[in-house]
């Protein structure tokens, strides 16, 4: 059902453009719509209003009515102002206004509509999970369901490996529960086997017959690789080293990450020199001090260097500290660079550099690498790329605010060395501009 959803929403701008285009071309204009430049500018019109759309977020989960609204806005009317400034731009106005602006008149209620239904979709479709792991496990799966996985679905029962058959024996009372018994009740569509489960050969072979049957087995690492977006805490150290990292072993990879790396960082030295003189007069009125935060965070290798922000919380208090969701220490200007992403600007000096990467693990303070080398198995790994102003797992999690989040972050982050590439990073920095269209920053 989601899949048909998806489909309908990004064959929507398709379908309106076109039906639009061609009424303009025989009503109004009685000119020949294809094979013209007029329907190249309406191919890239609706490329826009693709782009919009996933940015914007319209049918993400979880959306209050006020998001919903917001994203359908964005996502209809981003494509047409844009499209708008591009022709204004160069000087040619082949695709008509009345194409332009009468899609995201119908654009905007669709979008909103589907938005609107896309929760209650997301909560009863998708797949029926039987979980055998451990009581520990069963309750980080619960947690993480709460949060915003990559794949619908809902945990239809969770079994303690020790409550399952152990043994196959012609006395049905001394095996405990049978696993394709529970399956069948609870009309499971995926069986997650953890280790305890894939220690015991009976509980595989089980397994084996609910596969045969239509239900998907995952192991639980890959049952949170491909619903959650992250590895479990419990794989972390046994597969840090058991994948290639996209950054360090394929140099094609490296050698097109930095050319985006520089082509960002002079886009975003030409927006910084724009926003300069705006957020020192800002600062004026609402956070006077220094333009300009730096701060020594850890980069690839485990060498330092000095990270530069702009000034969100007063001179006087201290930025050293995790930062909190709805910090206190965060004035009204400085709430709005960080809601904005504004603040990360002046970072376009440290990827000219070669300090930072668009995308990659976020870089932290040397005596938090050190408390958390110390307790979390295998953390410098994340040291072996470069950290980037934004990554999966600030996408997926945001801030750390203290030990127990950056363990969690840690798992977002393995997930993306894990699977590094150009589409994974094109989609964090998709995410990201979602963030900064809806002010999501703290």
């Amino acid at each position: 059902m989601r899949r048909l959803r998806q489909l309908v929403v990004g064959l929507a701008p398709v379908v309106i453009v076109l039906v639009l285009g061609e009424l303009h071309a025989h009503l109004i204009g009685h000119y020949a719509f294809t094979g013209t430049q007029r329907f190249a500018w309406t191919a890239g019109y609706v490329l826009l209003l693709e782009g919009f759309a996933y940015i914007a977020g319209v049918l993400d989960d979880e959306q209050s009515t006020v998001s919903v609204v917001w994203s359908a806005l964005v996502a209809a009317f981003g494509g047409a102002f844009a499209i708008s400034l591009i022709q204004l731009a160069l000087g040619s106005l082949l695709l008509p206004r009345e194409v332009v602006f009468g899609t995201a008149l119908i654009l905007f209620p669709f979008y909103v509509v589907m938005g609107l239904t896309s929760q209650s979709a997301w909560s009863e479709g998708g797949d029926r999970i039987l979980a055998v792991v451990a009581p520990d496990e069963g309750l980080a799966l619960e947690a993480d369901f709460q949060r915003a996985p990559e794949r619908p679905g809902r945990l239809v029962a969770i079994l303690d490996p020790a409550a399952v058959a152990t043994v196959e024996s012609p006395s049905p009372g001394e095996r405990g529960l049978e696993l394709i018994d529970v399956a069948g009740a609870t009309r499971a569509t995926v069986v997650v086997l953890g280790r305890d489960a894939l220690a015991d050969e009976w509980t595989v072979a089980q397994a084996a017959v609910l596969h045969g049957r239509g239900v998907r087995v995952r192991t639980l690492a890959l049952f949170y690789d491909q619903w959650f977006g992250k590895l479990p805490v419990a794989d972390l150290e046994r597969i840090s080293l058991m994948f290639d990292i996209q950054e360090l072993h394929t140099r094609s990879y490296a050698r097109l990450k930095r050319v985006i790396d520089l082509m960002a960082a002079g886009i975003g030295l030409v927006v910084l020199v724009i926003a300069v003189p705006l957020v020192w007069l800002a600062d004026r009125f609402g956070n006077r001090g220094p333009l300009l935060y730096r701060q020594v965070r850890t980069g690839k290798g485990g060498r330092p260097f000095t990270i530069l922000k702009f000034r969100t919380m007063p001179p006087s208090t201290s930025e050293a500290e995790w930062t909190k969701e709805s910090d206190p220490r965060l004035g009204f200007v400085g709430r709005w660079l960080r809601r904005l992403h504004l603040d990360e600007l002046p970072q376009s000096v440290n990827i000219l550099r070669g300090e930072l990467s668009l995308v990659g693990p976020r870089p932290e303070q040397p005596r938090y690498v050190d408390e958390l080398a110390e307790k979390i198995p295998y953390y410098d790994v994340r040291h072996l790329v470069l950290p980037g102003v934004t990554g999966w797992a600030q996408v997926k999690f945001g801030y750390a605010a203290g030990v127990e989040d950056a363990l969690e972050k840690l798992q977002y982050e393995f997930f993306y060395l894990r699977h590094q590439g150009p589409i994974l990073d094109t989609r964090i920095l998709a995410r990201t501009l979602r963030s900064v269209v809806r002010a999501d920053g703290r």
